[in-house]
């Protein structure tokens, strides 16, 4: 039976077509696209649809076999594996975190609980406790307790000139559900499609999909999003990382901020502000302002304390735009009934007490010294590579050479007992854009600092054993 699928392939790309036929089929499971025991074509029928070399079908699939995306089934072909790989039914704003026995691990998203402030955490606890009166022991409001409220307002103003009041600020349990609420008012409001990074992060992708929006890719540059191809979407809403973009860590620029902010006001639009990691600059000098400074009215500001203390905490806040508070604060008296009262008062007292700014210096420091030392590592083990973006955050995006086999790279380094993740991981929606070439996203936030040196070496000499098969 000589069975279809549904993907292309872009011989102008620099991306090598294995790469580009093992990310579509993945990203077709993953999504759903291919259900759990779809039949695939034979990789002879798939080279002559495609256009391809036969030895290019067969290396995507064998690649995908060993990920555990499909499954070789005697006498009956290529199938869509039954059981999917590692996070399948997951969370899927999370990144994949499962513990392999690798000696390093390189990937993003993993915290590092050892920068947990237990002694303060402990006191400004105690002292919730200690000091609560009946009604902090109650139900909370839906939006957060007023003392936290309170703070956050002015914290915000002052670290980040987020301008907000404490009656438009609303604490909740992190990221996942503010950008779930926001899904839920956006579409009170008509709007069902929202613009996303391309590259960007895939979960967040995934999520607004399962909310029942509609992610729309743009493209982003070394000057971030592209702000002309957002206008030709026709879309209302957008989700951006412009002080530190995921994945590629490039700044929106001047020009293009203002530019993001005259689209909402012209197109009636919002945008949605994720501050992910804007407490882990290392030169204030550089730091930009909040984008919400820029117009409160139209910009949603959010943050969380998944990166600045740990995720297990599951704190977030939005700083909402008038138009939109009424909105979200329904959507959240329909969904629970508040976060647990207790630990608010204790990251307010955190906040209150200059606890957290001493906790962000001293942690700060850490992070400065290990994107140093990464750097470093860089320029010694991978010369050919280029770090793009700012000296800020957890992680650095490193590109590689145009026609670097990224899979054989990343395949490279797992052999030698490092987990990283390429670039093409992060890539989706049309062709790649000028950073959607061959490149690693190189996480350091959870990596001992006299570890880097070794991991990225052990990376460069992947890479070095990918160049001389090719």
């Amino acid at each position: 039976m000589a069975w279809d699928l549904s993907v292309q392939v872009d011989r102008e790309s620099s991306v090598p077509l294995t790469a580009q036929l093992r990310g579509a089929i993945r990203a077709h499971v993953e999504d759903r696209v291919l259900h759990p025991g779809a039949r695939l074509p034979s990789s002879r029928r798939l080279a002559l649809d495609l256009g391809i070399s036969r030895r290019v079908v067969v290396e995507a699939y064998e690649q995908l076999i060993a990920g555990g995306y499909l499954e070789a089934v005697r006498g009956s072909g290529t199938r869509v594996a039954r059981t999917l790989p590692e996070g399948d039914g997951g969370a899927c704003l999370l990144e994949e975190r499962r513990d392999t026995g690798a000696r390093w691990d390189l990937r993003v998203g993993n915290a590092n609980l050892s920068n947990f402030p237990r002694e303060e955490w402990l006191h400004c606890y105690g002292k919730a406790v200690r000091d609560v009166g009946r009604e902090g022991l109650d139900y909370p409001p839906v939006a957060g307790v007023p003392e936290l409220r309170n703070e956050l307002a002015g914290y915000l103003g002052r670290v980040r000139s987020v301008r907000t009041e404490p009656a438009r600020t609303m604490v909740t349990a992190g990221f996942a559900q503010g950008l779930a609420l926001l899904s839920q008012a956006l579409q009170r409001l008509g709007v069902h499609r929202i613009a996303v990074e391309a590259p960007g992060h895939n979960g967040q992708r995934l999520f607004v999909q399962e909310t029942g929006m509609v992610p729309v890719p743009v493209p982003v540059d070394e000057e971030g999003l592209d702000v002309e191809e957002l206008y030709r979407t026709g879309v209302r809403a957008v989700l951006v990382t412009p002080a530190h973009q995921f994945p590629t860590g490039v700044v929106l620029s001047p020009e293009r901020r203002r530019r993001l902010v005259d689209w909402a006001r012209e197109r009636d639009g919002w945008i949605v502000e994720d501050d992910y990691d804007g407490e882990f600059w290392f030169d204030h000098r550089d730091r930009p302002a909040a984008l919400q400074e820029g117009d409160p009215d139209r910009v949603v500001y959010a943050g969380t304390t998944s990166k600045v203390l740990v995720p297990g905490l599951r704190l977030g806040w939005l700083a909402l735009p008038p138009g939109l508070y009424p909105l979200v604060e329904r959507a959240r008296s329909r969904q629970d009934l508040g976060s647990d009262a207790l630990t608010q008062l204790a990251f307010a007292e955190l906040v209150r007490s200059g606890l957290l700014d001493r906790h962000l210096r001293r942690v700060r420091a850490r992070y400065r010294s290990r994107r140093e030392a990464l750097a470093g590592a860089v320029r010694r083990s991978l010369p050919d590579a280029r770090l793009v973006g700012c000296a800020a955050g957890l992680h650095s995006f490193a590109l590689l050479p145009p026609g670097t086999d990224e899979a054989a790279v990343v395949e490279g380094a797992r052999r030698r007992s490092v987990l990283v993740r390429g670039g093409g991981e992060f890539r989706f929606g049309g062709p790649p854009g000028p950073l959607g070439g061959p490149a690693l996203l190189l996480g350091y936030g959870s990596l001992p600092l006299g570890g880097i040196d070794d991991a990225v070496a052990a990376v460069g000499a992947a890479y070095e054993e990918s160049r001389r098969r090719t």
